[in-house]
């Protein structure tokens, strides 16, 4: 996170108050009020105290101020590079975000910065107009909270059509790819933006959407040995993870990842990617997915 001292807590709460003293119109309990909203419970007992004694010299004993604009928050010029880099990203479009005014401003980073290397290459189509159409108007309808007609092709490649509530979107980094999370009438469903052809708001019978249930879950436990640094790649690797880890003495380590049921097949190649210094010791079943994707591989030629 890029932070400066003026984006503080404090002088966001403070530059409130100046903006509300100068509208002349607010009471002692607005600026109260304005305090617990923008900076931390107790500083109500810090921030109006030392406004009122003059301390810091912003506002008068009778709460007015000397200040005759009201408080502006211009950009560093460390953050409009980093604007500029975000900008630069070909997801940015999805959201109709626009940055007119960094014509002139050189970014932070670059894609040839960096380069990730276990990303699939079939990634979503970003630049495409139709997925971009598409994706505003899924995001349109998860925030109104309204239903959808869909069109789609499945995996065997047949057209299929589906009247459903977006609930959710959801990227996957390793996949490159936007899932959509729906509920219907009678199930929940995820799906690949990428495989939508079509939709358009629905508006035939109404329906009211399927309970929501919480994604079904399991864990897998593994043993890592601490070379080449492999403990801290791991554990930044499955950083956005539920996830307990202990020692088990020398340079070994156990490693117990709960994961959502749905990227099991994502699990295991993210896991396989680590080598022979991650073992999955638990539960059988995912020990027999490793040895299944292993073998497929050595089948390939691929090991």
């Amino acid at each position: 996170m890029i932070f400066h001292e003026i984006y503080s807590a404090y002088y966001n709460a403070v530059a409130k108050i100046l903006a509300a003293l100068l509208r002349e119109d607010s009471s002692e309990k607005d600026l109260q009020r304005i305090v617990a909203e923008h900076a931390f419970g107790e500083s109500v007992l810090t921030i109006l105290p030392a406004l009122k004694s003059g301390r810091w010299q912003l506002v008068k004993r009778d709460m007015t101020t000397p200040i005759q604009g009201s408080p502006s928050m211009p950009l560093t010029e460390l953050e409009r590079r980093w604007l500029k880099a975000i900008s630069l990203d070909r997801r940015i479009r999805l959201f109709g975000w626009e940055f007119p005014d960094l014509c002139d401003v050189e970014p932070l980073f670059t894609e040839e910065d960096y380069y990730v290397y276990d990303k699939y290459s079939d990634g979503d189509p970003f630049d495409d107009e139709g997925y971009i159409e598409r994706f505003r108007i899924i995001l349109d309808a998860i925030k109104k909270k309204s239903p959808l007609k869909i069109e789609m092709t499945n995996r065997a490649g047949d057209t299929i059509f589906r009247r459903c509530i977006p609930t959710k979107l959801e990227y996957s980094e390793k996949d490159d790819k936007f899932r959509m999370y729906t509920s219907g009438k009678r199930y929940v469903y995820v799906m690949n933006l990428a495989r939508i052809t079509k939709c358009k708001p629905y508006e035939g019978e109404r329906f009211v959407p399927f309970t929501d249930y919480p994604p079904e879950t399991d864990s897998v436990t593994l043993e890592i040995t601490d070379e080449k640094n492999a403990l801290e790649r791991v554990m930044l690797h499955f950083a956005h993870f539920e996830k307990r880890a202990e020692s088990l003495g020398g340079r070994k380590y156990r490693l117990t990842v709960t994961y959502n049921k749905n990227d099991e097949t994502e699990m295991v190649i993210r896991i396989l990617s680590f080598g022979s210094l991650v073992k999955v010791t638990e539960p059988q079943s995912f020990v027999d997915l490793i040895v299944e994707k292993l073998k497929n591989q050595k089948n390939c030629g691929l090991i």
